[in-house]
């Protein structure tokens, strides 16, 4: 390549580059032609989306449309299928769901369309164990319902939707209504039957009347048959209610309160019945039954008839799948409510929802009260209950005292009514204590079991001249009994005591627990219970005290020693999960105690006791029948033991 080519070639090099630079856009250039670029991507883009857009509502078009036709179609089947299944109530299968607010002063009454029942009721003034509001059953699982036949076809209403009525007037805009005081409030759901165009048909209908007053817990409820006897069948003359609920848990010691959970009714001429409380249970009622009621601990809903159900069927059950926390068990009952011929008819009933109080629910005069346990099956403890310690307790509770006080007072006012009686016990110890030398003096004069009547004949010989009655100390012991057992029942059934706190307890009517344990103790639980370990070593210790004021008396029944020492022991298990102010009590009453025999032996001189004993054995003795006849017994037993000897 010669020279001329090469300066020839790089002039042409050199045009091309500042051909080029010269050509070069700008900055401006460079983003206008950029922002035209994205301008035409975003038509496109737009463009293709409308492609497919165009395409989709084509699809969705004819998708839709075919789901109308669907629609329609189920639809229509559904309404034949109601009207096969329903007959004149198909109309009422559907709809949709409301609950309706009535408050009074004691609760708040949620009462639902569907079914027309109350599906929820919450007592205002008490709160559960953890602090939530008080509701007394489960919504989701509340079943109340009548099951009748309507030409042939099997209906519950329990999901069929009522229509609200309010002053006589269908009712859709306020859903919340007030009553206090002496005011009360009416509110119906009625289910119509259907025309034959579908429409309700206003003559013929089931009405659900309730009646909400101001200050109770009982609310008014009539069962309303209005033009309905070319209606339901007639057949049986009874149609079926049918009520079930989950009862919800209140109390923090989830098994006490189930143990003391159950349904419980009144026949319409007998006593108050229950189920069992510690097991699943059912049972068919014959007779005609005046009131059911499902009870948990503290908390009653009752179901009333004015005239009484003509039977029923009660359950109680436990499901061990339901691990809800708040769950307790599961209550039912099954009643037949009487139907007759007319064309219209009625039946009066109340519910009862509120506190498991004796006094709030002896003012209805239906024997509810019996719910309360206060010892019923034993007519001494219930009247010790009744008559004496709910009167006092009640009369110091109103006083605005602690009840922790009030328990303290009402222990004193106790011990002081049994003052005489713990007074003659000490004076019948004191004198067996004084003989206690010349009975171990009979008992080494006789020490053959085949001498034990010539024995037990010497000592009653002892007795009469001393002038002592052994069966003196016992019989006032006897009389104390029931006062103890009316106490043991007492107490845990006390709704006052509910959520009280006194001292470390937080609430008098469970358990008091100064340490929580990790573990589960059997027998004991896993918690400690400071007045149970006081009780139980207040009573150990009276069991010492008394052993040695006895003397040595035990010592012809050697496991009864023991055995007074083992029964403490074992009250701290049982009474470690009982109502604190249960515990409380029995502690306060050992204290008392060792105050009284103090007192008691400060103001008895034993001396002088002794030598009335000995002024006694020198008068002549005279013999009683039983005496007499234990004498002659006793000859005929030592007649039997020489002819015995002689063989």
């Amino acid at each position: 390549m010669d020279k001329n080519t090469i300066i020839g070639l790089v002039l042409i090099f050199a045009i091309f580059i500042g051909f080029s630079i010269l050509n070069q856009p700008s900055k401006e250039e460079i983003e206008r032609r950029q922002r035209i670029q994205d301008s035409i991507a975003q038509v496109n883009r737009q463009r293709d989306s409308l492609l497919k857009i165009k395409h989709a509502e084509s699809e969705e078009i004819a998708e839709v449309e075919k789901r109308e036709v669907d629609t329609t179609l189920s639809q229509e089947q559904l309404t034949l299928e109601n009207l096969d299944r329903l007959g004149v109530f198909a109309s009422s299968a559907t709809g949709a769901s409301e609950e309706y607010l009535i408050e009074n002063e004691h609760l708040r009454i949620w009462i639902s369309n569907v079914g027309g029942k109350i599906v929820n009721v919450e007592l205002k003034e008490y709160k559960t164990f953890d602090s939530l509001p008080l509701v007394l059953f489960n919504n989701d699982d509340l079943i109340f319902g009548y099951t009748f036949f309507a030409n042939s076809r099997r209906i519950n209403t329990d999901k069929l939707y009522f229509q609200p009525i309010f002053n006589n007037q269908e009712f859709s805009a306020d859903r919340e209504m007030m009553v206090s005081g002496s005011d009360s409030l009416l509110f119906a759901m009625r289910l119509y039957t259907d025309n034959p165009d579908g429409t309700p048909d206003k003559n013929r209908y089931i009405e659900y009347l309730y009646t909400v007053y101001g200050d109770d817990y009982m609310i008014g409820y009539k069962l309303n048959l209005v033009g309905m006897d070319k209606v339901i069948d007639h057949g049986s003359g009874f149609i079926d209610l049918n009520w079930e609920a989950e009862m919800r848990r209140q109390e923090k010691s989830l098994v006490n309160e189930r143990n003391e959970s159950t349904v419980y009714w009144k026949y319409d001429k007998e006593s108050v019945k229950y189920l069992s409380e510690r097991k699943d249970a059912k049972e068919s009622l014959k007779l005609p039954v005046k009131w059911v009621s499902f009870k948990s601990r503290f908390f009653v809903a009752t179901l009333i008839a004015d005239q009484s159900f003509t039977n029923a069927e009660i359950s109680s059950v436990t499901d061990p799948k339901n691990t809800d926390d708040h769950y307790l068990k599961n209550m039912s009952a099954l009643v037949a409510v009487p139907f007759g011929n007319e064309a219209n008819q009625s039946f009066d009933m109340n519910f009862y929802f509120g506190p498991n109080k004796y006094k709030t629910l002896k003012q209805y005069d239906l024997d509810l009260e019996r719910q309360v346990p206060l010892g019923w099956s034993f007519f001494l403890i219930a009247w010790i209950n009744i008559y004496a310690v709910i009167n006092v307790f009640n009369w110091l509770g109103d006083s605005g005292l602690n009840y922790g006080i009030v328990i303290l007072i009402l222990t004193v006012l106790l011990k002081l009514v049994l003052l005489p009686i713990a007074y003659k016990t000490y004076k019948s110890t004191a004198k067996m204590r004084i003989l206690k030398p010349e009975i171990d003096e009979i008992a080494k004069k006789f020490p053959k079991p085949e001498d034990a009547m010539k024995k037990q004949q010497a000592t009653m010989t002892l007795y009469k001249k001393a002038g002592v009655n052994p069966m003196a100390g016992c019989v006032p012991q006897l009389l104390q009994f029931p006062i103890l057992i009316a106490m043991f029942r007492f107490f845990p059934s006390s709704i006052e005591l509910r959520q009280q706190s006194f001292l470390w307890a937080h609430d008098l009517s469970s358990y008091d627990s100064i340490l929580d344990l990790p573990f589960n103790i059997p027998f004991y639980g896993s918690h400690v219970s400071l007045f149970t370990l006081l009780m139980t070593i207040s009573t150990i210790i009276y069991t010492k005290i008394n052993n040695k004021l006895m003397g040595s008396s035990t010592g012809q029944m050697p496991g009864m020693k023991t055995m007074m020492y083992i029964m403490p022991i074992m009250f701290l298990g049982i009474f470690n999960n009982f109502a604190s102010a249960l515990s409380y009590y029995y502690f306060l009453a050992n204290i008392m105690t060792f105050a009284q025999m103090y007192l008691i032996r400060k103001t008895i001189d034993e001396e002088k006791i002794h030598q009335q004993i000995l002024m006694q054995k020198t008068k002549p003795v005279k013999k009683s029948k039983f005496q007499r006849k234990l004498e002659e017994l006793s000859k005929q037993q030592q007649q039997i033991a020489n002819s015995r000897k002689k063989r």
